[in-house]
Order: C-alpha cells, then sequence, then structure tokens
C-alpha cells in the first residue's frame, strides 16, 4: 500500500510546488489520476478539477474528475492513482459514500491496484474517521466512519498559535478532547509544509516542521524521518 498525506495545498512557492518531487516519487511513472473533487464546496468542481490537472501537467500526469465519470464505481476500479483534494471533509465523506465508492476505493488502494494521494481533507479521509478534522460539519455525511488506510488519525494544517485576547480553545486543547475520549486512538498534528509517506507498512514523515502525537494524556514532538507508530 502507497500513500501520500499532504498536510496542504497551497504555499507561498504556488499551488501543490511544494510536494512536486513527493508527487512524482509517489506516482513512480503513472500517467493517469483519477481526481476526487468532492470537498469542495465554495469551488466548483469543473475549476477544481482543472486547477489540479495543470499542477499535474509537469509531471506527465493526466486528469481526470471523477464527478466526469459516467460511471464512478468503474472509474474507481480502473483507477492507478487516486488523488482525493482538500475542502470541506464532511462534504467528501457525505458524496463518496452517497455513491458507495469507500469500500471500494479503501479496497482499491489497500490491495495495491491504485496509489493514493490526499491533501488536507484527502489526507484526513485516509483515516480510520473523520473526527480530527479542522472542518465545520456542513453537511451529515451519514457516519464518520472513513477509509482507515493508516490506523490513525490526523490534523492537517496543525498549528497551536496562542492568539492573545483569544478565549476559544487552542488546537491542541481541541485534540485533547478526542483523545480523553478515544485514549488509545492515536492523533498526528501535521504542520503545514509538511507530508507522510506509507509504503510497505512504514511510515515516514517530511518537511520541515515538527510534528505531534497525541495519545491519551500524553503529547510529543517528532522530527522528519520513520515514524513510529505510539502503542
Amino acid at each position: 500500500m502507497d500513500l501520500l498525506l499532504l498536510s496542504n495545498s497551497t504555499s507561498d512557492d504556488g499551488y501543490l510546488v511544494h510536494a512536486t518531487g513527493a508527487i512524482a516519487e509517489l506516482a513512480d511513472g503513472r500517467t493517469e489520476a483519477l481526481f476526487v473533487p468532492y470537498a469542495g464546496v465554495t469551488r466548483d468542481w469543473d475549476g477544481y478539477t482543472a486547477q489540479v490537472r495543470e499542477a499535474f501537467a509537469p509531471l506527465g500526469i493526466a486528469v481526470r474528475g471523477l464527478h466526469e465519470a459516467a460511471d464512478t464505481l468503474a472509474a474507481v476500479n480502473a483507477a492507478t492513482l487516486i488523488v482525493v483534494g482538500g475542502g470541506n471533509t464532511f462534504r467528501l465523506l457525505q458524496v463518496l459514500r452517497q455513491q458507495d465508492l469507500l469500500a471500494p476505493m479503501a479496497a482499491r488502494v489497500r490491495g495495491g491496484a491504485a496509489r493514493y494521494i490526499g491533501w488536507s481533507a484527502g489526507s484526513n479521509l485516509a483515516t480510520p474517521s473523520i473526527r480530527t478534522t479542522n472542518d465545520m460539519p456542513v453537511v451529515d455525511p451519514g457516519g464518520l466512519d472513513a477509509l482507515g488506510l493508516v490506523p490513525f488519525q490526523l490534523n492537517p494544517h496543525y498549528y497551536n498559535l496562542v492568539v492573545p485576547g483569544f478565549r476559544g480553545e487552542t488546537r491542541d486543547q481541541r485534540l485533547a478532547e478526542f483523545t480523553a475520549l478515544a485514549p488509545d486512538t492515536p492523533v498526528l498534528g501535521l504542520p503545514e509544509g509538511n507530508w507522510l509517506r506509507v509504503a510497505g507498512g512504514r511510515q515516514a514523515l517530511h518537511g520541515p516542521h515538527a510534528a505531534r502525537w497525541f495519545l491519551g494524556d500524553r503529547t510529543w514532538d517528532v522530527q522528519a524521518g520513520p515514524l513510529t507508530l505510539p502503542g
């Protein structure tokens, strides 16, 4: 099973520019990608797909939007590279569940027939559930279970900034609420500019920043390199 899970797509350098090398490595010569734009809410799916198509073109990868397929199940079952974009995780999960695509997509990736790239909401989708997303539940997805491709939760766009005068919870406090109620489930806070590469049952953290593990009442930072799952 081969996964590339990015925290974010945009940076000061441009759209997906910071991840070009990682995307090329994961694609490993594949020249076609199936893009899932369903997390887009305030952006239309055609425009979203066009943006990803433009970003992947220099890598020699042609992009087709899943929403463009007459038979979405057949499209998933034929894909060798599945790309899931960011946006609203609840909307993403809702549409995939409505189309009965969660199990086929997971099976395709887990069995090695397709490789998986996700960012933000697309990275959340790869975990057991979407319960550690930052997004507002703008729709009811009919359940929070996701693809379960990795055995831990992610929190993309992770930071723990304390804003003077702000009385709401910090990100660490929000994630502590999750781990208090699910003390055996690890959560990895994945900062902007970082990503995870999963291959052969092993995980590696890449990027310029330390990530943070949350498990029960414990937290600790980890640097880029091989990632050991807490237990």
